[in-house]
C-alpha cells in the first residue's frame, strides 16, 4: 500500500461521513467523474548556460553540460515513477508539458539531428503500458527546437532538443462511456525571439522560443467538455501574457464545459513568484470565468499546494516546492469533487534518489454536467 493510496482512503472515508457530500454523492447517483492530472515532465537540465554562451567554445562547453545533466537526471528511471502516478489514480487524460525529444548526431553538421537519445513521451507511454495502462497521444504540439554540438572525445556532436506539449487519454474504456474527438494542436503567435552572437545571430536569423497547446473535446457517459493542455511562456510576462489571451480567444473560446491543465508559469496569489512568475495570466483566467480546483474543492484541506520548483539535478534532499503555478482549471457545468498534489512527497522520489521532476503535479476528479 503506497502511501498516497493510503491518503486518497482515509480522505475519502472522511468525506463519506461527511453529510454535505454524502448527500452530493447521492445526487450524483453515482456518476463517474472525469479525473484529469496535469504534469510537467522536466526536460532534465538548466538551459541557461547555453543563453549565457557569449562564443562559439562557450556554446560548445555549455551544451555539453546541459548534456551531462540530461544524462543525470535520466529519464527512462524517472518515468518508471511518473508511470506509477498515473497508473495508481488512472486519469482520463493527462496534460503533459517539457515531454522533450532529445536527438543527435555525429559527427556534428549540416541537416538536423535524428538519432534519438531520448524520447520523453515514448518511454512514459511504455511504461504505462508495462503497467496494464492504455493511453495514446491524442494531441501533440511542437513548441521550441534547437540544436547545438558538444565535444566528445570522438569530435564535435549535434544534441538536439525538440519541446513538446502532449494530451494523453484512456484508451481502454469503451466509445459509449468515454470518447474523444475534435483533437487540434497549434502554436501560439506570440513567442520569444533569441539572439545570441555565440548562437549565430546576428548574422543568422534569431533562434524562436515557441510554445502552444493541445485541445480535444471529451464525452464522459454522454456529458460533453472540452480540455486544453499548454504550457506559456516563462521568459517574457508580456508573451505569456498575450499567450493566455490567445487560449482564451481560442481553444477555451467555447459554450462547452472547459478544463485548462497546465504550467502556466503565473504565480498563484504571488506567492513565492519570481520576476518571471510575477505575472497577470493566472488572474486574467480567473477573471475569465474560471475557477482553480485547489480552492474551489471545499473539502481538500487547506494547505499551499505548492507545484514549483526544484533544483534541476533533481537530487536536493527537500521537496524546494515554494509557488504554485500548474493548475487545473475549469469553467461551466463542473464540479471540482477532489484536487490532490503528485510527486511531492520524499516517498515519490525513484531508487537512487531522483524526484520524478522538477515539479509536482496536480491530478483532480471533475463532475461533468
Amino acid at each position: 500500500m503506497t502511501r498516497r493510496w493510503l491518503t486518497s482512503a482515509l480522505c475519502a472515508l472522511a468525506l463519506l461521513t461527511t453529510g454535505s457530500l454524502g448527500t452530493a454523492s447521492a445526487a450524483e447517483g453515482g456518476r463517474t467523474p472525469l479525473r484529469v492530472t496535469t504534469r510537467n515532465l522536466h526536460l532534465g537540465a538548466d538551459l541557461a548556460p547555453v543563453l549565457a554562451a557569449t562564443t562559439p567554445q562557450d556554446l560548445v562547453a555549455a551544451v555539453g553540460a546541459v548534456w551531462a545533466g540530461v544524462r543525470a537526471t535520466d529519464f527512462t528511471e524517472r518515468a518508471e515513477a511518473l508511470a506509477d502516478e498515473i497508473a495508481e489514480s488512472e486519469p482520463h487524460l493527462v496534460g503533459l508539458q517539457e515531454a522533450v525529444l532529445w536527438r543527435s548526431q555525429s559527427p556534428a553538421g549540416p541537416g538536423g539531428a535524428t538519432h534519438v537519445e531520448y524520447d520523453f513521451l515514448r518511454i512514459l507511454l511504455d511504461e504505462l503500458t508495462a503497467r496494464g495502462k492504455h493511453y495514446a497521444a491524442v494531441g501533440v504540439s511542437v513548441g521550441g527546437d534547437f540544436e547545438a554540438a558538444r565535444s566528445t572525445p570522438g569530435g564535435l556532436q549535434d544534441i538536439r532538443l525538440t519541446d513538446r506539449d502532449v494530451l494523453l487519454a484512456r484508451t481502454d474504456l469503451p466509445a459509449r462511456a468515454f470518447s474523444v474527438t475534435h483533437a487540434r494542436a497549434a502554436r501560439f503567435r506570440d513567442h520569444v525571439s533569441v539572439c545570441r552572437p555565440a548562437l549565430g545571430c546576428p548574422p543568422g536569423p534569431a533562434l524562436k522560443s515557441e510554445r502552444g497547446w493541445v485541445s480535444a473535446d471529451v464525452t464522459l457517459r454522454g456529458r460533453t467538455a472540452r480540455v486544453v493542455t499548454t504550457r506559456l511562456e516563462p521568459a517574457a510576462p508580456a508573451v505569456q501574457e498575450a499567450q493566455a489571451a490567445e487560449l482564451l480567444a481560442g481553444p477555451l473560446d467555447t459554450g462547452l464545459p472547459t478544463v485548462l491543465l497546465g504550467d502556466l508559469n503565473s504565480a498563484a496569489g504571488g506567492v513565492g513568484a519570481t520576476p518571471a512568475t510575477a505575472t497577470r495570466s493566472y488572474d486574467r483566467l480567473l477573471a475569465a470565468g474560471f475557477q482553480d480546483v485547489w480552492t474551489a474543492n471545499r473539502h481538500r484541506p487547506r494547505t499551499p499546494g505548492f507545484t514549483c520548483c526544484r533544483a534541476p539535478e533533481l537530487r536536493n534532499a527537500a521537496s524546494g516546492l515554494t509557488q504554485r503555478i500548474d493548475y487545473v482549471l475549469f469553467r461551466g457545468k463542473i464540479n471540482a469533487l477532489t484536487a490532490e498534489l503528485v510527486g511531492e512527497a520524499p516517498a515519490d522520489r525513484t531508487p537512487s534518489g531522483l524526484w520524478p521532476s522538477d515539479h509536482a503535479g496536480v491530478t483532480s476528479a471533475l463532475r461533468l454536467g
